[in-house]
């Protein structure tokens, strides 16, 4: 991993639709496709105690929030080899909250990200620590209705069901959900030193949808609360290719910004 950048924390970043900054090296890429996401509020005290040392809760209007984010990964390859065969390719489901460093970089930090491939699941808890998990995932079609649904291996395993209409009308993100998908790197935690993962990709294209039904115990099996009520935002995205850089480390805890009081 790279070396951190030193001197005082800084301020937030800008919320942008397009990559802040240009990767110097791409490590991996992949394909995202049909992408559903649903937020609630979170406790940013709770939060605060789930992300990795040097980072807080990244906050809209003074609220924090958790996402429950389910796709389909297509195509991963690395650097600029050609994509893997079969194991290149598998749902994905997980749970993500907001961080920002003492560099004002905002990222997203997963909590768990639910696969049904098992040898990505070992290959990223071991060189990202990521907390990958093998599961049971099925998305299908019907006509314009996407259904998804999950289940973790073994016996009494969390699982998540999400079931939506999509229509043709695009969608425009409102301020809060920018927030949430214009994200340009993940938080994470390796070898006892937090770090940032930067990624790139296209500007988002939502489309119009409606939440059809939902259940979901990925969440509480994460750390956090259960959520209240209906999710605050549901969006659908067709997809896109992304890319992910080299990670830095981040600066020591510190020297960054103050969690929430």
């Amino acid at each position: 991993m790279g070396r951190h950048s030193s001197g005082a924390p800084r301020r937030p970043e800008d919320v942008t639709a397009r990559p802040p900054r240009a990767l110097r090296h791409v490590l991996f890429r992949q394909q995202w496709r049909d992408l559903v996401f649903l937020h609630w509020p979170a406790d940013p005290f709770e939060v605060a105690r789930l992300l990795p040392p040097g980072t807080v809760p990244d906050l809209h209007n003074g609220r924090t929030y958790v996402g429950l984010v389910f796709f389909r990964m297509e195509d991963l390859g690395f650097g600029n080899a050609p994509p893997l065969p079969y194991l290149g390719s598998f749902g994905e489901v997980n749970v993500r909250l907001y961080s920002r460093d003492a560099l004002g970089r905002r990222g997203v930090v997963f909590r768990s990200l639910d696969c049904d491939r098992l040898l990505p699941v070992l290959a990223a808890e071991a060189v990202f620590r990521l907390p990958y998990r093998w599961s049971r995932i099925r998305g299908r079609w019907s006509d314009d209705r996407l259904l998804y649904s999950t289940r973790r291996r073994g016996a009494s395993g969390p699982a998540a069901r999400v079931w939506l209409d999509v229509h043709d009308a695009p969608l425009s993100p409102s301020p809060l959900e920018e927030f949430l998908t214009y994200r340009w790197g993940l938080h994470g935690r390796a070898l006892g030193r937090s770090y940032y993962l930067p990624n790139t990709h296209p500007t988002w294209q939502f489309r119009d949808c409606t939440l059809l039904d939902l259940d979901d115990s990925l969440i509480a099996s994460a750390g956090l609360s259960e959520p209240v009520g209906e999710p605050v935002s549901v969006l659908y995205a067709p997809g896109l290719p992304v890319r992910f850089g080299t990670p830095t480390l981040l600066p020591p805890p510190g020297t960054g910004p103050r969690p929430p009081r």
